[in-house]
């Protein structure tokens, strides 16, 4: 497990920049941390280095954002899990292609997205709210 202490969103932004150079086809980068924690800014972080079409933003209304590769990289699916129910509905967003063409980012993803993807990378954001700044970890699985 790696970890770090971020002091202000362009830390989070670049630190997403930096994982995204370890992402391929197939990945799914499940962010952990409370609501205003940066885990979309993380992710805008690492769509910036994956060169995806389209401005980041939470898609906690909408479920899934999704950003086409450009010039043949990855492109990049962006779930909020939050509002799910249960996994079943987790499932309901077939996200097999999403997968195939590149990397899918799910905020809320704990209890959701086991068996998704080839590997997972897994990062947790833990704010300090007093200090405004983030303990972030994370961690590989298959």
């Amino acid at each position: 497990m790696s970890e770090r202490t971020l002091a202000a969103p362009d830390e989070t932004r670049s630190l997403g920049r930096e994982l995204a150079a370890q992402l391929r086809a197939g990945d799914v980068v499940v962010l952990v941390g409370p609501m205003g924690a940066g885990k979309t800014t993380l992710t805008r972080g690492l769509a910036e280095a994956l060169g995806v079409q389209g401005r980041v933003q939470s898609p906690s209304f909408v479920i899934v954002h999704t950003h086409p590769a450009a010039d043949g990289g990855l492109a990049l699916a962006h779930v909020d899990a939050q509002r799910l129910g249960d996994h079943a509905e987790f499932e309901a967003l077939e996200l097999e292609d999403a997968l195939a063409a590149g990397v899918v980012v799910v905020e809320w993803g704990e209890g959701h997205v086991e068996g998704l993807g080839t590997r997972t990378l897994t990062v947790r954001i833990e704010p300090d709210w007093a200090s405004d700044v983030r303990r972030v970890s994370w961690e590989w699985a298959g």
